[in-house]
Formats: C-alpha cells, sequence, structure tokens
C-alpha cells in the first residue's frame, strides 16, 4: 500500500515535471532591464498574466530559482523575492526539494498602478518612497521615467501592455505640453492620479496631489521678507529650457512688485552679474554649485552680502554654507496622499503648500 502511494505521489510529480518542460518559459516571463520597476515584480507581473490568460494553470511547476537566474539574467535573490510575493498572496507553492508550482489561479491583485515620474531626484525619491510605503504589500506597482521628453511619455503609455487599476503621473515637460495633454485625457478618468502639477485641458473627474506654483512661492518669500528687506534686488534663475512651470516666475514677479523689490529672471547663472544686496532663488541643483562657486570666488560673504534661497529641502542644503534657506514642498506627503486617493477610491484634489525653511543663507 505504502508502495502503490509512493508510486502515485512520483507519478503526480513527474506529471507536472514533464508539464514543465512543454512551457517555454522565456516566452512567459519578460523582463525590462531598462524599466525601473524592480525585477522580482516583472517576474511575479509575467506570471500572474500568464495565469490570466491560460499559459499557466493550476499545478504547473515553474523554473527553480537557479534556473530563473541563468535564463534570464537575474540574481538569486531577485528570483526568490519574485516567488516569494507570489507566494504571499496565494498563487504558488512549493514542496521542499521539487520546487514550485501554481497553487491558485484565482487572483485578487486590485491595484495595478503604473507609476510615471519625469525624472529621478532626491526629491522624487521621498514621493516614490513614501506612495509605495503606504500601499498594502500586493499592490503592484509599474515604474518608468519619461526624462521630461513628451515623445518618450506619449510612447511609454501608448505601448503598455497590461491594464492598470491606476495611472499615477508626474507631468512636468520641457516643451510639447499640449501634445501629452492629448495623451492623457485618452486614459480613463477614474484611474487617474496626477502629482506634482495641475495640467491645463485636462478634462473630467480625476485624482490629483500638487503644488500651486505661483501662489505658493509668494507665500512662502512673504514669510522670508523680514529678512530680505535688507536687500534691494531679487533674482530667479530660471532657466530658458525648463521643465519648471512659468507659474514660479508669475508668483516672483507678483511678489517683488508688490514688495517694492528689483527683480530678474536670470536664464543663466554663469554669466548673470553678482553683487552685493542681492537675493538669488535657485531651481536646479547644478546652478546652485554654480552660483555659490561664484559668490565665494567673488569673496562675498553668503547671508549678509548675498542672499541665497534654493528650491526643493535635501539633507545637504542643512549643512552647505551652515545652511541654505530653502522653498520646498512636503513630499512625503505628497506621496502618501497619492496612495490614499487610490486606496479610498477618490478623485480629490489635494494641494499641497510650499513651506520655508529659513537659515543662514539670507
Amino acid at each position: 500500500m505504502v508502495d502503490r502511494i509512493a508510486r502515485l505521489i512520483t507519478g503526480s510529480v513527474f506529471v507536472g515535471l514533464i508539464r514543465m518542460k512543454l512551457i517555454d518559459f522565456q516566452k512567459i516571463i519578460t523582463i525590462d532591464y531598462q524599466s525601473a520597476t524592480p525585477k522580482y515584480r516583472q517576474l511575479a507581473n509575467s506570471i500572474t498574466h500568464a495565469i490570466k490568460d491560460g499559459r499557466l494553470q493550476l499545478d504547473d511547476v515553474l523554473p527553480s530559482i537557479n534556473e530563473l537566474s541563468f535564463t534570464f539574467e537575474i540574481s538569486r535573490d531577485t528570483a526568490e523575492k519574485g516567488y516569494k510575493y507570489l507566494k504571499e498572496i496565494g498563487v504558488l507553492a512549493s514542496v521542499p526539494g521539487k520546487g514550485y508550482y501554481i497553487a491558485s489561479t484565482t487572483l485578487e491583485q486590485p491595484l495595478k498602478i503604473f507609476l510615471l515620474f519625469n525624472k529621478l531626484s532626491a526629491h522624487k525619491k521621498i514621493i516614490y518612497d513614501a506612495f509605495i510605503a503606504s500601499l498594502p504589500e500586493t499592490a503592484w506597482v509599474d515604474f518608468y521615467i519619461y526624462n521630461n521628453d513628451v515623445s518618450f511619455f506619449k510612447k511609454l503609455i501608448e505601448s503598455r501592455k497590461e491594464e492598470y487599476s491606476h495611472y499615477v503621473i508626474i507631468p512636468h515637460f520641457i516643451e510639447g505640453e499640449e501634445r501629452a495633454c492629448e495623451v492623457i485625457n485618452a486614459i480613463d478618468k477614474s484611474k487617474l492620479i496626477l502629482l506634482d502639477k495641475l495640467v491645463p485641458g485636462i478634462s473630467g473627474k480625476f485624482g490629483a496631489v500638487y503644488e500651486n506654483f505661483e501662489k505658493d512661492i509668494g507665500d512662502a518669500l512673504s514669510q522670508a521678507l523680514p529678512h530680505l528687506i535688507k536687500y534691494h534686488t531679487l533674482n530667479l534663475v530660471f532657466p530658458d529650457h525648463s521643465y519648471f512651470p512659468q507659474e514660479i516666475v508669475r508668483g516672483f514677479s507678483t511678489f517683488c512688485m508688490q514688495h517694492h523689490f528689483k527683480s530678474r529672471v536670470i536664464p543663466e547663472i554663469e554669466t548673470a552679474s553678482i553683487g552685493k544686496g542681492e537675493v538669488f532663488i535657485s531651481l536646479m541643483e547644478n546652478d546652485l554649485v554654480t552660483l555659490i562657486e561664484r559668490i565665494l570666488l567673488q569673496k562675498l560673504d553668503v547671508g549678509k552680502d548675498v542672499g541665497v534661497i534654493s528650491y526643493n529641502e535635501t539633507a545637504l542644503k542643512k549643512i552647505i554654507l551652515q545652511g541654505i534657506t530653502t522653498i520646498s514642498t512636503d513630499f512625503q506627503l505628497m506621496g502618501r496622499k497619492a496612495a490614499e486617493i487610490i486606496l479610498n477610491r477618490s478623485n480629490e484634489h489635494v494641494e499641497i503648500p510650499f513651506y520655508l525653511m529659513l537659515r543662514n543663507s539670507v
């Protein structure tokens, strides 16, 4: 009797192994090495997609960790993490010494998110980390970056192969915003969340977590006014080909007129004059470095002769020159609020205000 049971078990495993050999996993599993989406998520995504379209069925045996690592040029840790995730959501099970197999074809994957950022930066990472941390473990996030390029943006969205429950997009473009608007308007608005910026011309009811750039720069500078009155000129370093919204320029100009400051909008800090009694507001990190280098070369005293304000708070700005004053928003809150809109199935618009971090540089 024991021998008969052993033969039945062995036969069952043998059938599973034969089935595995008949499945071409190179056609099932796709790893995009250029994608910012973690490879373990891409691995798990490929398997769940194959279950949905019937290419993988109940009890099908999957490749081993070593086979996955070798065939798809991923680390063992990545392969193991992908299988662990699928086990956590009940798709896979494993038998010691025999490997992994499909334990369930009932997929409960309500959240599958297409996350699209314009670029990577320190503050974008804060948004990403807060967003991911606020979602349940079973949420699926495909993460892409389009480098402020509207053509690449269009290609990424229109070539998507999967159906997503949500599209979370940071819409910053150097040019071609009207083309991006057309692409965004083609997305089901009940699934859309705009992050960091509202885009004029987007119709329908959609979620948004955004900055009011024109209003907020004025409010932040107003907070700094007691320290700014010792200067006669405010300068905004705003490159010609920039993804930063023009609303910043309008808010800056309005503040300067209201408080009787001379003002300049400077496209290139490398060639701009720098003199005593001036404040420089730098949006770009590279421009901030150039600005500080030029101030020090002229032996001007930051915070006395010349004021410096930088956009977007980072840890280093607390230390540089005994502290750089920053105008920033709460990027962590922005990421959390975007996740809340998804979890609450809401289409609300949440404005995240700027704040001023006053330090010795003014």
